[in-house]
């Protein structure tokens, strides 16, 4: 099928399209994650006729199969770094700071964006590098330190820590006075620029910003920016209005004496324009900029392409639709008479705070003035997000009882174990999409926190060994996340006592009380005490953030070591997920979300005293738990959990009467 004769069909349909506008539009549905419908076809406009449709699949399938991005994990071709340099002294720089992000900040990003992955290999979520002449550096963090070396050529790139090991720092040791490094400003935050700036102030170099990126210039296959349709959110499951979030907020800027804020992160605009979408793999997410303005207008800066019919109409006179090309324009009108305008120095680009300024702005650095309100999920969010949670539940009860006979049989490998749990969640019809990629690691696997099991790595699931599995489903009623690890066979001692610590962390954060105020960072150590009292410790957040289907990791609020983020709220959702990991050997994680709750008439001070709902339920290995290891208080947790579990779960599983026997004895009374 040629675009050509789609063409044709599609004039015949009524819609008005040459060939390059069709050619360019698939690209952009090729770039995007696959759609779960044919919605994508409705673009285009029209009354689509079933032979236009069919032409249309059969274009993006051509297209789709012909396209050669470059990307992919393990050890990326060498004449990429050789010919980023040449680029590189050929603009008359000596480095290049590259950061795993796009201009929106995100922790998804499409392929277009994925340029670390492209230049290096490394396809983990988190991650950057800098280029030298005659060196080169790689940094991750602690969930990554296994898997950097197996898809990174560490002869051309040094591994270093994201965290302990930094950025500046490597810039410091190796940029001297004189030379000239580069970084693209659509891609580091205003407080990372001034991080950037204190090293070259302190070691001597040039910092130069880049009109364009320079890996995008040898980079030949680049995919293009995705196009996935645009949906409204309906307010069954948002809760509140779009106008009434827009006048909430709106109100705020004015007592503030604030003309408008400007608004980067993709999910806080999904949020507050009662929208979802479909541009990175995982969160259902328009990619876009917004300008709120005090009287509760919004300028949305987006691809018209991505808007299906009749969404105009959803979201109603206050909002205004532009292209993306006109953002940067419109932000240097903001600066008209010196207004002042609010941008979030920790999640927009440091462009952002260049317009604005040159425009005569007066920019107020504050918080996205969406993230507190989004991160306490209101009434109607939190019943969908509890009722998903029931439904997810069952899937991976159902995974659970399936596992131990066929692993038992032979056969079952990561990536088959993993397509299972997806079949099983893929039979609620409110499921749009996984929420993040399923980590299926078994045995040694397992060891490796963010694991993305590939058909090169891909191992059978043996007996004898554990097995780590991490979840979660993008529902329209709520977004799940869970990790199991669970015994294959007969355990060994050593892992029981691990499991058993790791466990007794998790209660201690689910059944925590703290008086508002608290945040996350004052609770990390509950969930590490019984790990820290041998000497262990796990290398990466107790919990994240997360969103009302969208993002799987939100902020602000989290609980981890250091600078624990906002006071915890009631609303919040959050991830309670200590773990222990034995590299080569073993690991072992526990997780299950949970909501900041008010405990009424239960404090003594004047501060309210909040709590944690706990609304993930499947069981928990029992034949891990070395019961000798917990007291009669976690005993009665554990118990009293997996009624629950019987209790939400059992009635999911219809006729299911092997995985129903199966939930029996997996939340039998300790």
């Amino acid at each position: 099928m040629t675009v050509s004769e789609a063409v044709t069909l599609l004039r015949e349909s009524g819609v008005d399209i040459e060939d390059a506008d069709l050619t360019s539009f698939l690209r952009g549905v090729v770039a995007g994650p696959r759609q779960l419908d044919d919605a994508w076809m409705d673009l285009l406009g029209g009354d689509l006729s079933p032979s236009a449709r069919d032409a249309l699949d059969r274009c993006r399938s051509e297209l789709a199969q012909s396209v050669d991005t470059g990307l992919g994990p393990g050890p990326a071709p060498a004449d990429r770094l050789d010919a980023l340099r040449k680029e590189l002294k050929d603009r008359g720089v000596d480095g290049l700071v590259i950061p795993r992000t796009d201009e929106f900040q995100g922790e998804y990003i499409p392929a277009r964006a994925d340029r670390l992955e492209w230049l290096t290999g490394f396809n983990g979520s988190a991650g950057a590098a800098v280029v030298a002449m005659s060196q080169a550096a790689i940094f991750v963090d602690g969930r990554y330190t296994l898997q950097v070396r197996d898809q990174v050529d560490t002869d051309r790139f040094t591994v270093r820590h994201l965290v302990t090991e930094p950025v500046t720092d490597y810039l410091e040791q190796v940029f001297t006075a004189g030379q000239k490094v580069a970084f693209d400003p659509w891609l580091h935050t205003r407080n990372g620029v001034v991080g950037l700036q204190r090293a070259a102030k302190k070691a001597g170099f040039e910092l130069v910003p880049v009109a364009d990126n320079p890996i995008d210039a040898v980079w030949t296959t680049q995919p293009a920016a995705p196009l996935t349709p645009v949906r409204p959110h309906d307010i069954a499951y948002a809760g509140e209005t779009s106008a009434s979030k827009r006048e909430r907020l709106s109100e705020t800027l004015k007592k503030d004496g604030r003309k408008a804020a400007v608004i980067t992160a993709s999910d806080s605009i999904a949020w507050l324009l009662n929208v979802r979408g479909g541009d990175v793999s995982r969160c259902p997410l328009p990619l876009s900029f917004a300008i709120l303005h005090d009287d509760s207008t919004v300028d949305w800066f987006i691809d018209r392409r991505k808007l299906l019919p009749g969404l105009s109409d959803h979201l109603g006179n206050g909002v205004a639709v532009h292209p993306f090309e006109e953002f940067s324009d419109a932000l240097a009108d903001l600066g008209a008479g010196g207004a002042k305008v609010q941008a979030d120095p920790a999640t927009a680009a440091s462009v952002v705070f260049d317009k604005l300024i040159e425009g005569g702005a007066t920019v107020v650095e504050d918080s996205d003035p969406c993230l507190l309100p989004k991160a306490c999920k209101n009434d109607v969010e939190l019943a969908g997000t509890r009722a998903a949670h029931t439904r997810d539940g069952a899937a991976i009860s159902r995974f659970l009882a399936w596992l131990p006979a066929a692993v038992a049989a032979g056969g079952v490998t990561e990536l088959s174990a993993a397509d299972r749990l997806q079949a099983f969640r893929f039979r609620d019809p409110l499921i749009r999409d996984l929420s993040f990629d399923t980590i299926s690691g078994a045995g040694p696997d397992g060891a490796i926190v963010h694991y993305r099991v590939t058909e090169e790595t891909d191992r059978p699931l043996r007996q004898g060994e554990l097995y780590l599995v991490d979840s979660g489903g993008q529902y329209l009623d709520g977004t799940t996340d869970i990790t199991r690890t669970v015994a294959l066979g007969e355990p060994t001692d050593e892992m029981k006592d691990r499991f058993t610590r790791v466990l007794k962390g998790h209660i201690a954060i689910a059944t925590a009380r703290f008086p508002a105020g608290v945040n996350g960072g004052q609770l990390d150590g509950f969930a590490r005490q019984f790990l820290w009292s041998v000497g262990l410790d796990f290398d990466h957040g107790t919990g994240h953030g997360v969103g009302s289907y969208l993002n799987v990791h939100e902020g602000p609020q989290r609980i981890s070591k250091g600078a624990g983020g906002v006071a915890l709220q009631p609303g919040m959702i959050l991830s309670n997920e200590p773990g222990y990991y034995k590299t080569g050997e073993y690991g072992i994680r526990i997780e299950n979300l949970v909501v900041v709750i008010e405990l009424q008439d239960q404090g003594l001070g004047d501060k309210p005293l909040l709590g944690f709902e706990t609304i993930t339920f499947a069981p928990i290995d029992l034949n891990l738990v070395d019961v000798s290891l917990l007291t009669d208080r976690e005993t009665a947790w554990l118990n009293d959990y997996h009624a629950e579990v019987r209790r939400k779960v059992a009635p999911q599983l219809g006729d299911d009467a092997e995985a129903a026997a199966w939930l029996e004895k997996a939340t039998r009374t300790l």
